[in-house]
């Protein structure tokens, strides 16, 4: 192990030798699991205040992509990861200028729209 792995240690999901090991992957659908079940939890139960199971079903899928970004695909904030995390970054960024670009769009299309009334008049 050279000096610069010593200082900075492993991310989690990462051996010396291959990168990867079996042992992350179970460790990481293992975490999976219990977030999906989780999730399955709170949505069919009664005892958490309602209002707040959108919000903690939301918690609960960035807790989900954060395990899939760590122990399956092992982006991590190591030195040599520079180029995956901009990569991912940039992706990110991409699809929610287009999610919400289209959200903006529709709604001012929506807000232009004649209203319904007054077109079926023009149909007449």
């Amino acid at each position: 192990m050279d000096n610069h792995n010593e200082a900075q240690g492993l991310p989690p999901g990462t051996n010396e030798e291959s990168g990867a090991s079996f042992r992350s992957y179970l460790i990481g659908f293992g975490f999976a699991i219990v977030l999906t079940l989780a999730s399955f939890w709170v949505s069919s139960t009664n005892t958490i205040y309602a209002p707040g199971v959108p919000i903690l079903l939301g918690v609960l899928a960035i807790a989900q992509m954060g395990i899939h970004l760590v122990f399956f695909l092992h982006i991590s904030s190591a030195p040599d990861q520079t180029n995956n995390f901009l990569a991912l970054a940039f992706g990110i960024f991409i699809t929610g200028l287009i999610v919400f670009g289209s959200i903006i769009i529709m709604a001012d299309l929506n807000h232009q729209m004649m209203p319904m009334d007054k077109l079926m008049e023009m149909q007449r």
